[in-house]
């Protein structure tokens, strides 16, 4: 196992080689306006407790400590929680591991004045081979996406979320409003947690991205089904997704994690 998380602005790291038909590349940047990169990655091909493969993004917040501090935690601790745990069930495993992070930042947040309100959205996903198990919490999201289309396959924990799912507003207008950073679900905000699973066959030219709210505020949906689908190499495309979330202002911190299950290409 290689490990791959980061919270330094331009983290960038290869994943090293385990399924010979996978291939994945992560990467966070700092943005144009933050101070900090508050983002978290951690990604392996090599397996991890009974998963035979993990992808996280977690996006922290929580002033300028907490944050960077409560993505960290949370990605140490569901990596903790994963290697620990008996459970043969990829989704129990993810959303055990995210709830058990959860414990681990509230409590955190509780000793500490200075951490007080701090918590992180989660992403995390595993695949075995025919299915992905997808968990999450918060508004960092998970697509899939191939030549003809791109599907969001997560739900955002957000206050426009809302507002969309009961007709107040267009999907349009979320993008745009202005208490669209807004979540209504996050890792670490109370000691009790509800986690969201998802399942998703994979074919043959899927791509995977997992990222945080600093790409898909920048970059519309079919902006990013362009990028995956470029014909260049999985970290070319990963940079340019970073790259033109800066370009359309860069208003905050970027993760990208991308997972071709079916490559035949082999990373050098």
């Amino acid at each position: 196992m290689v490990p791959a998380g980061s919270s330094d602005a331009d983290a960038l790291e290869k994943e090293k080689r385990g399924d010979a038909r996978m291939k994945a590349y992560a990467i966070t940047d700092i943005g144009k306006k933050r101070m900090l990169n508050q983002d978290y990655v951690y990604r392996t091909l090599d397996g991890i407790g009974s998963l035979k493969n993990l992808f996280v993004v977690a996006d922290g917040m929580g002033g300028h400590k907490g944050g960077g501090y409560a993505s960290r935690l949370a990605v140490e601790e569901i990596l903790s929680k994963i290697e620990q745990d008996e459970e043969s069930s990829p989704a129990q495993v993810l959303v055990d591991a995210i709830r058990h992070a959860n414990h681990c930042v509230w409590s955190a947040a509780q000793e500490d004045e200075r951490l007080s309100g701090m918590g992180t959205t989660v992403v995390a996903a595993t695949f075995d081979g025919s299915t992905l198990t997808v968990a999450n919490v918060g508004d960092s999201r998970l697509y899939i996406a191939d030549e003809k289309e791109i599907r969001q396959i997560t739900q955002d924990h957000s206050l426009v979320e809302e507002m969309v799912r009961f007709g107040g507003i267009s999907r349009e207008q979320a993008r745009r409003h202005p208490d669209r950073n807004i979540i209504t679900r996050a890792v670490g905000v109370e000691d009790d947690l509800k986690v969201d699973c998802f399942f998703a066959p994979l074919k043959q030219g899927d791509k995977v991205l997992l990222c945080s709210d600093g790409l898909t505020n920048m970059l519309e949906d079919e902006e990013i089904k362009a990028i995956l689908n470029e014909d260049s190499e999985i970290e070319v495309r990963a940079l340019k997704l970073v790259e033109t979330a800066n370009d359309h202002g860069g208003r905050d911190n970027i993760a990208v994690i991308i997972m071709e299950p079916f490559s035949d290409e082999v990373n050098q």
